[in-house]
């Protein structure tokens, strides 16, 4: 049915999308706050760049990517996800030779995945992206764990909870990998058959998987804090220590491992418990190797992402009402044949910086009002054939029901002093 959005899709409306509009200002705003500045990259990838920078083994690479050859047969991909296409741009336009770190964030983002569609995540979701580039330090993951957690709770989310862990680096990892092969070896007949191909190629994708029986096998599985290298180990106590100073409430839960293999070191979740259980909010980390997987120089980098249709979920679960703003401040309205001055006040008004609008369906003056009460204009503007002869207008305060009549060149200042005198 072509009246009919695609499964996993879905159109913001026009009496929703200042909610939209909220969220994205407080985004913006917080963004702003810690010296990010935003990027626009493309909806669509070379499919490579996902394949080596996500992983090859990942659930996104290998089951949930919108992937189609192009008219000019090459294979292109619908963004799965923001940083790898953030990392592509910082390389292709040497942002790497000014000076670091670079702080840039995505907004309102289209993300698409081929998965059954959940709650606050859709097949086309929106994120909203930080990523640093060229900061190696522990403080650039805490200060973006701190944003996204200022950002939720001055929103009005609670039972926020952090969770962190620290998945290594190439120094330490390859250990880490034996020593879960080894304990995964007597259990690969019990996994799914996702994971038995994830055993041999990139066993840390066995953590991941969501299936109850694999998370039984994994339930006693090694940590990866027992085996981290002096590096990591000094780092994931450094961002320790900055939560700690913070007084940010977290904990460390050694199964977080992500769902993307360009992850090192820091690995982060927000978590929000719900009715129907816990809900991530937000997910993010370190990625120091991606910059140079690209083909670009070795340069550490964090990031999160965090996705809008589930704020606005959270929120409405919350009961947290979004300020809606007055659609306009003024309607004129107009009787007979004076349609051509009611126009011209509209113009007028609207070139004073006042939201005003009126009739352009020729209805009667009394339908007119009608029409004013539903748009909820707090002021009412009327031309009838008095003031149309004496070049005056007449202002309602549509709550109130006191009206005055003023000469129409000076309406808009009367409008603007009965909107102050509201406030």
């Amino acid at each position: 049915m072509l009246t009919q959005a695609p499964r996993g899709t879905r159109d913001v409306l026009p009496t929703e999308s200042y909610r939209w509009q909220y969220i994205e200002g407080k985004m913006r705003a917080a963004a702003a706050l810690a010296g990010y500045r935003e990027v626009r990259t493309p909806v669509f990838e070379h499919t490579e760049l996902f394949a080596r920078g996500v992983g090859d083994t990942t659930d996104i690479v290998q089951k949930e990517m919108y992937t189609f050859q192009d008219k000019g047969n090459r294979s292109i991909t619908l963004k799965p996800e923001g940083t790898a296409g953030a990392a592509r741009c910082f390389l292709e336009s040497n942002l790497y030779a000014d000076a670091l770190p670079c702080k840039m964030y995505y907004l309102n983002a289209p993300i698409f995945r081929y998965e059954a569609p959940q709650n606050g995540r859709l097949r086309e979701h929106h994120q909203f992206g930080l990523e640093c580039f060229g900061a190696p330090e522990a403080t650039a993951d805490a200060e973006l764990i701190l944003l996204a957690f200022r950002l939720l709770s001055e929103l009005g989310i609670q039972n926020l909870s952090v969770n962190i862990n620290s998945i290594g680096c190439p120094n330490c990892r390859p250990k880490y990998h034996g020593m879960l092969k080894d304990y995964l070896a007597d259990r690969v007949e019990h996994l799914c058959e996702d994971c038995k191909n994830r055993f041999e190629r990139n066993p840390l994708r066995v953590l991941d998987c969501k299936k109850p029986g694999c998370q039984a096998q994994v339930k006693d599985a090694p940590s990866m804090l027992d085996v981290l290298c002096d590096d990591c180990k000094a780092h994931f106590e450094q961002l320790q220590a900055c939560l700690d100073a913070a007084g940010v409430p977290y904990r460390i839960n050694s199964r977080i491992v992500r769902g993307l293999d360009y992850y090192t070191k820091t690995v982060f979740e927000l978590i929000t418990t719900t009715k129907d259980g816990n809900l991530t909010v937000c997910g993010g980390g370190r990625y120091d190797h991606l910059v140079e997987q690209l083909g670009g120089p070795d340069l550490p980098a964090v990031g999160f992402g965090m996705g809008l249709e589930r704020v606005l979920m959270l929120l409405d679960a919350e009961g947290i009402q979004i300020p809606e703003p007055a659609h306009y401040e003024v309607f004129v309205t107009y009787m007979g044949d004076h349609r051509i001055q009611a126009f011209h006040l509209v113009e007028s008004l609207r070139n004073q910086g006042i939201r005003a609008d009126m009739d352009h369906c020729g209805r009667s003056l009394k339908a007119q009002f009608k029409y004013a009460n539903k748009t909820g204009a707090p002021i009412s503007a009327t031309i009838g054939d008095e003031e149309a002869e004496n070049g005056t207008v007449k202002l309602k305060n549509m709550a109130t029901r006191e009206e005055c009549t003023v000469p129409v060149e000076e309406a808009g200042a009367r409008i603007l002093e009965m909107r102050k005198d509201e406030e």
